[in-house]
């Protein structure tokens, strides 16, 4: 477990966003439980490929015209129960931190593990994540 003076920060930027912090498994599973419409998840992470592009990537992405119904992020490391909860949806993937999952009715349609957000800029990550916005989610009359 990580010291919360260190983590708050980063626990932060995420929430700043709008992003729902789920710290239970309870809290994760009245979200993604409901299996109905379309929900980010962000596992986030003390590492530097969660501070120098998956945090910043999902910043830009949320710029978009477009976005998911629901947005939650727990916090590996320290929400240990509530990141397996939310792990437990992404059936056939390995456990990974940081990651991006959008869901869809209960089903992940898009995933950036790891090892897909290690060594890419932002706004690659963005690009990637504003495309399944595109294709999954609805838009919404302005």
């Amino acid at each position: 477990m990580y010291d919360e003076m260190i983590v708050a920060p980063m626990r932060a930027e995420l929430t700043r966003l709008g992003i729902q912090e789920t710290r239970t498994a309870a809290e994760v599973e009245a979200i993604l439980g409901e299996k109905k419409g379309t929900v980010l998840v962000v596992v986030n992470s003390v590492c530097g490929c969660a501070a120098g592009m998956a945090r910043p990537g999902v910043a830009l992405a949320l710029r978009h015209s477009v976005l998911p119904e629901k947005m939650i992020t727990v916090f590996a490391g320290n929400d240990t129960e509530a990141t397996t909860r939310a792990r437990s949806y992404f059936t056939g993937y390995r456990p990974s931190s940081p990651s991006i999952a959008l869901m869809r009715d209960g089903e992940v349609v898009k995933i950036l593990e790891r090892w897909q957000i290690e060594g890419r800029g932002p706004q690659e990550i963005a690009h990637e994540l504003t495309e399944a916005f595109d294709q999954y989610c609805v838009k919404t009359a302005v």
